[in-house]
């Protein structure tokens, strides 16, 4: 066995000690904006996954949420984790970089001394700061350019760390967990995938465009441009989300201004779901993998279906004779 698989399996074996619950490979729902909900975390962790909470529009949105079971400033996450324990949180996206990871994960250990801290980075460099953190996290979620939402361009540099490190991006299938676990990944984390779960907040349009879009390559993009059109104002452009293509990038591109983008977009935002689609002009945000998902499933059919599809992948690489 190699170095990098046997610390792997070792991360593994504490990962499972740390959350009795899970089932491997190990399957992790992200913590979408909004849309990743206390019933979809709750069905994720049921099905032997590990659910994350979103961050809600506003940070009472994501503290009332808890109640059902943080996107805000440090002293709303410290307190809603006081009052709720969760079991683990995740971090990314700060403005100051590590010190401000520090900052949040030192309080928020202090406020509750069992949470697992994970941090969601993009680049090698700060894979390198947060191993070299006196407030090191215990989990890494690295993230490549696939992923829809905000994201970074990415390697893999910290496996004798200690953390746990879970691929996220691009990976909606067994095949994409078989291929993160070979590298040495503890799991994997899916976004774009529970998008299309009967359990996400979402509107039946954005959902249907999920199912409808093929070719994640050539039919989603990085741009600020619907951030902007939302009024979604102050992410740095190096967090630059991934999303469907439609007509108010097509305008963009074609030189619309931005006020007349703005009008169409507000005006599309009245006509419900025929506001998403290709002719439509809403936020679609999602990942590159987004043409691997064909139907709306629940989060356990989900869950459980990836991870046969990974263990079957796993077995036939083992009994391949070349």
């Amino acid at each position: 066995m190699s170095t990098a698989h046997a610390i792997a399996k070792a991360s593994k074996a504490r990962f499972l000690s740390q959350f009795p619950w899970t089932i491997s490979p190990f399957i992790i729902g992200a913590p979408m904006r909004v849309m990743s909900g206390p019933h979809l975390a709750l069905a994720v962790s049921k099905a032997g996954g590990l659910g994350f909470i979103g961050p809600g529009a506003k940070p009472e949105d994501t503290s009332k949420d808890l109640d059902t079971l943080w996107n805000g400033d440090l002293k709303s996450a410290v307190n809603a984790v006081q009052e709720h324990r969760p079991c683990a949180a995740w971090l990314f996206a700060p403005r100051r970089g590590q010190e401000e990871l520090d900052e949040w994960t030192s309080q928020i250990r202090k406020a509750h001394p069992e949470i697992q801290v994970w941090i969601q980075i993009g680049t090698v460099q700060e894979s390198i700061e947060a191993a070299n953190s006196a407030h090191r996290p215990d989990a890494l979620i690295v993230q490549g350019a696939e992923a829809g939402g905000h994201g970074r361009a990415t390697d893999d540099q910290v496996r004798e760390s200690g953390m746990s490190l879970f691929a996220a991006g691009g990976i909606a299938d067994g095949r994409g967990v078989a291929a993160a676990l070979s590298l040495g990944a503890t799991g994997i984390v899916m976004g774009t995938r529970f998008l299309a779960a009967t359990e996400t907040r979402i509107s039946k349009g954005y959902q249907q465009e999920i199912i409808r879009a093929k070719d994640g390559a050539q039919c989603t993009t990085r741009t600020m441009l619907y951030n902007h059109l939302r009024g979604t104002i102050g992410w740095p452009e190096q967090y630059s989300p991934r999303g469907i293509i439609n007509q108010s990038f097509h305008d963009h591109q074609a030189g619309v201004e931005f006020e007349e983008l703005k009008k169409r977009h507000d005006e599309a935002l009245k006509s419900g779901d025929k506001g998403w689609g290709p002719e439509g002009r809403l936020a679609t945000y999602a990942g590159a993998a987004v043409g691997l998902i064909h139907d709306v499933r629940d989060a356990e059919n989900i869950v459980k279906g990836v991870q046969g599809e990974a263990k079957e992948v796993i077995a036939e690489l083992a009994n391949d004779t070349m």
